[in-house]
């Protein structure tokens, strides 16, 4: 990967980790669904109406919109309304990375390195003794939630590489407004009317802070370069910078919400750190092809 994609990955990820913080704060201000509504809704417009489509089919431009904008924030959102941590979920979330490889190698015949199989099983019991620890409190299944996001994120990831090399702009724009539809008609459903109705009319400056830091930094500026980053490089080679999206979310989530750290979170943080490292770890041995025919 070339300096410039590598300075783009450190910026991203850095905002990313932010970003939970903000997130925290948005639950507190608005419904969870309406927040991730509104966020991805803004990060389309007024946009899409000054760029051109995308040239992607509008299949995977809706798969997309689903998967990254719709279920992955949905149920993140949901976690931290639930109460987990912000700290927690910056750095637990980071398993998308694993199942980002291994759907990579499923449908794109992207062979995992033996390191990169080896971090994610740590990784993944990483998972297990945080989820151990907080066996008998509120956080298991608001961490069990998260795992879904985690796997959202991962489809999402490969869908970006099924639109190929485009310009990535129009792509993530349009994918945020079809993702916002769903979002909106969820928070109808689940949060119902006259609610969202008494937090955006008129909204408080708060929330107006918060969801355009989530829609422009965090979404349509880091979303569109991720996906740029995975359209010109491998799955296994971008997904692993989000080891340090942790670093940023728990500094943050510390600092600024005064979120306590537990032992079993640092044990099984320790364990998720290990395996993503692993993942970027590079041995000489040479790859074997996949035959699709075997």
């Amino acid at each position: 990967m070339p300096l410039r994609d590598v300075l783009i990955a450190l910026v991203v990820v850095a905002i990313w980790g932010f970003n939970f913080t903000v997130i925290k704060l948005s639950v507190a201000e608005l419904p969870p669904l309406l927040s991730a509504a509104l966020r991805f809704f803004f990060a389309a417009v007024p946009v899409v109406f000054f760029i051109p489509r995308p040239r992607a089919s509008w299949l995977v431009v809706a798969l997309y919109g689903l998967f990254m904008a719709c279920a992955l924030y949905a149920l993140l959102n949901l976690t931290l309304f639930l109460g987990l941590s912000a700290s927690l979920a910056s750095l637990a979330l980071q398993v998308q990375a694993m199942f980002t490889i291994a759907i990579a190698f499923f449908v794109f015949g992207e062979v995992p390195r033996r390191l990169q199989i080896v971090g994610g099983l740590v990784a993944f019991g990483g998972i297990g003794v945080i989820a151990w620890g907080h066996g008998t409190g509120g956080q298991l299944l608001p961490l069990a939630i998260l795992m879904l996001a985690a796997l959202s994120w991962g489809i999402a990831n490969n869908v970006s590489k099924l639109a190929g090399s485009i310009p990535m702009l129009p792509f993530t724009v349009w994918g945020n407004l079809i993702g916002s539809i769903p979002l909106f008609a969820l928070a109808f459903t689940f949060e119902g009317g006259p609610a969202i109705f008494s937090h955006i009319d008129p909204p408080s400056w708060n929330a107006v802070m918060l969801v355009a830091f989530l829609a422009y930094p965090a979404t349509l500026f880091g979303f569109t370069m991720w996906s740029g980053l995975l359209s010109r490089h491998s799955a296994a080679t971008v997904a692993p910078f989000t080891l340090l999206v942790p670093i940023a979310g728990i500094s943050s989530g510390v600092l600024i919400l005064g979120e306590p750290i537990y032992a079993a979170d640092v044990a099984g943080g320790v364990l998720i750190f290990i395996g993503l490292i692993l993942t970027v770890v590079k041995m000489r041995s040479r790859q074997v092809p996949i035959n699709p025919g075997a």
